[in-house]
C-alpha cells in the first residue's frame, strides 16, 4: 500500500474543487495514460495526482471508458494499492456523482446533532450483526442516522435484512431518508439507490472476483450536504495506515469528522465481546477514544443465533430494556453523541 501525499499542505488539499469543469462530460476518456502509471506492478507502478485520480474515477462513474480499460484500471489498483492522493481524488469524484442529503431543521438552533453515517457492506458470518442496534440507539436520541450498504451478501447476514425483520422499510429516495430523520428513525439506503454509479462499480467484483477501490470509498464517503460524523472501519493493517493519513492530511475539514476502528467482521460497530481501538479524526488531529481490550467477555448475553430474525428479536428486547446494551456499544454511542453534538454546535456558530 503506497502512502503518497503526506507532505502536501492540508490547506491546499482542502481548496480542491471536486466539481471540476469536465466532471459531467460525456466524451470518452482514453485511459491508457493513467494505466501506464498505475499498471506497472506493485514495485514499478506510480501513483496518480489527486486531479488525475478525480478525472479517471469520474470517467469510470460516467461510463466514459471502455470495459477493457475499466478492468485494467481495477486490477492495476488492486495490485498497486491506493495512495492518499488517489483515494482523495476518487472520493471527490464519487461524492459529486450522487444527490446529497439534508436533515430536518438543519438551519435551526434547536437541532442538536449533526448526522452520523454508518456504512454497512460486510454483514456477519459468525457473530450477530449489531449495526442496526447501534443505528437505532443513536436515532432514538434525535440523531439523523444514515445507514447505507448492500441488501444481500451470500453467506452473510446484512443490516438490510435485519432492518427488514424489524419492520423498518428501506429508503428508496433521498426524500424518504429525510422523512426517517424527522421521525427519529435510522434510514437505510441501498447503495444502488444512494449512489447508483458507485453500485455498478461494486458489482464488478462478481465478474472479476476481487474487490476494488470502490469498496473502500463507500466506507469513507460523506453523503450529507452538512458536516457529519462518519463511522469508518478497516480490515487490514495497510488500510489503517492509509486511512489514518487520509483523515489527517487530505480529508476536507468542512465535511466533518470520522471515527476509525477495526471492523467487527467488517462492520463499523463495536465488538460486543471485546473493545477495539477507536480513533477520532477532527480537523486533522487524531484522538484515541477507546483502547483495545485485551480479553473477551464470554458471558455477555447476545442473540442465540446470528440470523436476521433472531438478531431482530434480540435488538427489540434491548430497545425495550429487557436485555442490557453491550457495554462496548454503549460506550460507542456515548462518544458518537458527544462528537455529533459538538459538530452541530460548531456549525451553528459559523
Amino acid at each position: 500500500m503506497q502512502l503518497a501525499g503526506g507532505g502536501r499542505s492540508r490547506q491546499r488539499l482542502n481548496r480542491y474543487n471536486p466539481r471540476m469543469e469536465n466532471a459531467h462530460s460525456t466524451e470518452h476518456l482514453a485511459a491508457a495514460r493513467f494505466i501506464k502509471v498505475i499498471g506497472r506492478g506493485k514495485d514499478g507502478a506510480r501513483s496518480l495526482s489527486r486531479n488525475d485520480a478525480h478525472d479517471m474515477y469520474a470517467a469510470m462513474l460516467d461510463r466514459r471508458i471502455s470495459d477493457l480499460e475499466l478492468g485494467g484500471i481495477l486490477l492495476a489498483m488492486r495490485i498497486k494499492g491506493e495512495s492518499v492522493d488517489e483515494i482523495a481524488g476518487f472520493l471527490d469524484a464519487a461524492e459529486a456523482s450522487f444527490e446529497q442529503l439534508s436533515v430536518p431543521g438543519e438551519l435551526s438552533e434547536t437541532f442538536a446533532y449533526a448526522p452520523i453515517v454508518i456504512p454497512s457492506y460486510n454483514g456477519s458470518r459468525k457473530m450477530a450483526n449489531l449495526t442496526p442496534l447501534l443505528a437505532l440507539l443513536l436515532a432514538r436520541q434525535g440523531v439523523p442516522v444514515l445507514v447505507h450498504g448492500v441488501t444481500q451478501d451470500p453467506g452473510r447476514v446484512t443490516s438490510a435484512e435485519i432492518f427488514a425483520a424489524l419492520g423498518l422499510a428501506h429508503a428508496h429516495s433521498v426524500q424518504q431518508a429525510e422523512a426517517c430523520f424527522a421521525q427519529h428513525q435510522p434510514a437505510f439506503m441501498p447503495i444502488e439507490v444512494l449512489a447508483p454509479a458507485m453500485a455498478r462499480l461494486l458489482e464488478t467484483r462478481r465478474i472479476l472476483g476481487v474487490r476494488n477501490s470502490t469498496h473502500t470509498l463507500v466506507k469513507i464517503m460523506q453523503p450529507f450536504k452538512a458536516p457529519a460524523l462518519r463511522l469508518v472501519s478497516y480490515t487490514h493493517p495497510e488500510y489503517l495506515a492509509m486511512l489514518s493519513l487520509y483523515f489527517s492530511t487530505a480529508a476536507p475539514v468542512a465535511r466533518g469528522d470520522a471515527f476509525l476502528m477495526r471492523g467487527t467482521e467488517g462492520e463499523t460497530v463495536a465488538n460486543a465481546r471485546r473493545a477495539q481501538r477507536i480513533d477520532w479524526y477532527h480537523a486533522g488531529a487524531c484522538t484515541t477514544l477507546v483502547q483495545t481490550q485485551p480479553s473477551a467477555d464470554a458471558d455477555i448475553a447476545l442473540p442465540e443465533t446470528s440470523d436476521a430474525a433472531s438478531t431482530a428479536r434480540w435488538t427489540e428486547a434491548v430497545l425495550r430494556q429487557e436485555q442490557p446494551v453491550p457495554a462496548t456499544i454503549a460506550e460507542q454511542v456515548t462518544h458518537c453523541l458527544r462528537v455529533s453534538r459538538e459538530l452541530q454546535a460548531d456549525r451553528l456558530k459559523d
